[in-house]
């Protein structure tokens, strides 16, 4: 997978991906150039063989601020609809891309994490914060519907219905502890333990059986269109090429003799 971006940092390093904006001075908001990079990189990783697990770090203290006010809030209101079109398109398609890249995300947040940078975190798999991280998504406090980039879809998914419309009509700040109380973030660490947090997940992640962790992703993002009989059954198929593979019987033979499983993810 190409480490070598313009638009944001990126390592990566024993199947770990590692990146973050990079514009700290602002926040590190979303410029046109930003967004479609970030949705060519994630369409790329579903190819990608060296990278099993995506860690989306702050960089200077803030996750993101959003979509830049003077880059692309501005050039928007001098647009016609075909061309306003493009670009909302577009930013949905760099959340399409995260839920279909096929390898597990997780978004570490610190400091602001507003519009687009809260759609991002909201996108990912799993959320680690500090106190000090505050999620808005203020789509309607620029004068905008709260329906942006799959807001109405996902949100109310991972923290209902009520609490989904309450911060998408308000367009307030959800604070760390609430958010954790609410389900969106999985844990609140201290500001100089939140690396090392996302990093601990991350390694969890790659040490297990990463093409069955890689099924769990596509399954969880292709069953939110299915019935409960269709999704059962495409569990059940996805389960049975998992039981094809060697990871499988790794942990049959290493539970046999006692042992923990080593995964190889074929």
């Amino acid at each position: 997978m190409r480490s070598d971006v313009t638009h944001f940092k990126c390592e990566i390093a024993n199947g770990i991906a590692r990146i973050a904006l990079d514009r700290p001075e602002r926040k590190n908001p979303l410029t046109f150039e930003s967004y479609a990079e970030l949705r060519d990189w994630f369409r790329d990783l579903v190819y990608a063989d060296d990278v099993h697990v995506v860690v989306i770090l702050p960089n200077g203290g803030n996750f993101s601020s959003g979509g830049d006010v003077h880059d692309i809030i501005g050039p928007l209101t001098k647009m016609n609809m075909k061309e306003l079109l493009a670009f909302t398109r577009m930013t949905g398609d760099l959340v399409k891309a995260m839920l279909n890249c096929g390898k597990p995300i997780i978004s570490a947040v610190d400091g602001i994490c507003a519009g687009a940078g809260a759609i991002m975190a909201m996108a990912s798999d799993l959320r680690v914060a500090t106190p000090e991280a505050k999620v808005a998504f203020l789509f309607n406090r620029v004068g905008l519907a709260g329906c942006d980039m799959g807001a109405c879809a996902i949100l109310p998914r991972i923290i209902g219905q009520g609490r989904a419309a309450e911060l998408l009509y308000l367009g307030r700040s959800m604070k760390a502890e609430e958010g954790h109380a609410w389900g969106f973030f999985n844990a609140v660490v201290p500001a100089d333990e939140l690396d090392q947090a996302a990093m601990d997940m991350a390694g969890r992640i790659v040490s297990g059986p990463t093409f069955a962790n890689s099924m769990t992703k596509t399954m969880l993002a292709q069953e939110w269109s299915m019935g409960l009989d269709q999704a059962i059954e495409a569990e059940a198929q996805a389960q049975a090429i998992c039981m094809q593979g060697n990871d499988f019987r790794r942990a049959y033979e290493a539970f046999v003799k006692k042992e923990k499983p080593v995964f190889e993810g074929d």
